[in-house]
């Protein structure tokens, strides 16, 4: 593994990297916005750095690469903008994306920017349209909120979840609702508990309490500007690279609608189900993770609906 922090545009990137540069390359996009690229690290990086060359990022503003301060520019395109540079720097002339939650949405964005620098897409139980995930995320906060005995605060979640309000406001309520499941909140994302990530061995509690509020600049800043609130859903129908969409089947980020769209618009698009997983396939059902990327990634002739069966 090679750690390093690269200058991409003035500021300091937090950049892994594992197997050789004569293997395909791969960057992963993390989800968030404002999570780390640690937990696919943690347990994807040895798996695919065998037949891959993975590169993995804290994007702007997030964990370990440099803080966004408060004077300067900052909005979705400066991400997009980094990846390009990125590439361009590390002297790779195309690379497949993995792209995790709002990592599949900055994949989406990126591929329909920059198209002939992408080979292939990967999305992990992505967003393409922030509102009705968030809309979605609010109806299995309710189901959960109701499971512990907060009746009250499951009605405000349908309520919500059905209104009029704006793509941010809805997504501002989950935040609030959700945070009344206290210990319970991971369970809207996580159904496959078995291979725990070691998340504070690496790094003291300050320096997390210091990395959490870097991400939180990061995302108040994106919430701010709204440029995340477009929805990309049309972009598919601009892809031209083979595009795989993986879906956790206790997922409720990637909601109906979305699943359609890429269904519909996808010139060349396949789909797989982790029937053990919610929202992080990459963690919890690891090693078929790892499986399907290859198959995927390595142009086999079956396709992976064959291979793995949906």
């Amino acid at each position: 593994m090679n750690n390093s922090t690269i200058m991409i545009s003035n500021k300091r990137l937090h950049v892994e990297m594992f197997g050789t540069k004569d293997n395909p390359a791969v960057l992963y996009l993390h989800g968030g916005p404002g999570e780390s690229c640690y937990d696919f690290t943690y347990h994807q990086a040895e798996r695919l750095s065998e037949d891959f060359f993975v590169i993995a990022i804290d994007q702007r503003g997030v964990c370990r690469s440099e803080m966004i301060r408060e004077a300067e520019d900052f909005g979705l395109m400066d991400l997009v903008e980094d990846c390009e540079a990125l590439r361009i720097e590390l002297g790779i002339e195309r690379w497949s994306l993995i792209g995790h939650s709002f990592g599949g949405f900055l994949s989406l964005l990126y591929a329909s920017t920059y198209p002939t620098s992408i080979e292939k897409m990967i999305v992990e139980c992505p967003t393409f349209d922030f509102e009705l995930t968030s809309r979605n995320l609010l109806r299995k906060t309710a189901q959960l909120l109701k499971k512990y005995g907060k009746e009250d605060a499951s009605a405000l979640c349908l309520e919500a979840a059905a209104s009029g309000r704006s793509s941010k406001e809805i997504t501002e309520m989950y935040g609030k609702l959700s945070d009344e499941l206290g210990e319970h909140r991971m369970e809207i994302y996580r159904f496959n508990h078995d291979h725990p990530t070691d998340y504070y061995a690496a790094y003291t509690e300050e320096q997390w309490e210091e990395f959490y509020d870097r991400s939180e600049v990061h995302y108040k800043r994106l919430m701010d500007e709204g440029e995340i609130f477009t929805s990309l859903l049309p972009k598919l129908k601009e892809v031209n690279q083979p595009m795989l969409l993986m879906l956790g089947k206790h997922d409720a980020v990637t909601c109906d609608v979305q699943i359609e769209a890429f269904h519909t618009d996808v010139q060349n698009g396949e789909t797989i189900l982790f029937e053990n997983s919610g929202h992080t396939p990459h963690y919890e059902e690891p090693e078929k993770f790892k499986e399907v990327v290859c198959a995927f990634l390595s142009k086999r002739e079956e396709s992976i609906n064959k291979t793995f069966a949906l």
